[in-house]
């Protein structure tokens, strides 16, 4: 049986620290990464809610890189929600962007009604590809 593998991005944010968590964990070909919210450095939320969905995005973009992967290897992916309703355009508007191509990962979306200080969050789970 393979031992978890944590993995953290380049400029890991405070986050992982203050409430003892990994970013990802990589067992065996598979990168199961934590929910990425649009934090800052110090783990403090970004105020504007467009800012703070790319900022998310932009953190799993760096976590999937430090585990070996890129976007195209997500397979599953949850986001949570705390306004779906109002929020889905401007979350929409990354989506499209970042998943352009099909055949596109699966998505479950959540609404919830807190986040710890922030409106969205997106966790998924990403095939890491074989060395060619």
């Amino acid at each position: 049986m393979t031992r978890r593998q944590a993995i953290f991005p380049a400029n890991r944010h405070a986050l992982y620290e203050e409430h003892g968590y990994s970013a990802a964990i990589r067992s065996d070909d598979l990168l199961f990464v934590s929910g990425q919210v649009g934090s800052r450095s110090d783990g403090t939320p970004e105020p504007d809610f467009s800012a703070q969905v790319e900022l998310a995005f932009s953190n799993l973009e760096a976590t999937l890189h430090a585990g070996g992967c890129s976007f195209d290897d997500i397979v599953d992916v949850t986001t949570f929600h705390t306004d779906p309703e109002t929020q889905f355009p401007a979350i929409m508007e990354v989506k499209q962007r970042v998943f352009n191509q099909r055949p596109y990962p699966n998505w479950t979306a959540i609404g919830v009604n807190w986040l710890a200080g922030f409106d969205f969050e997106i966790k998924v789970i990403a095939r890491v590809p074989s060395a060619q």
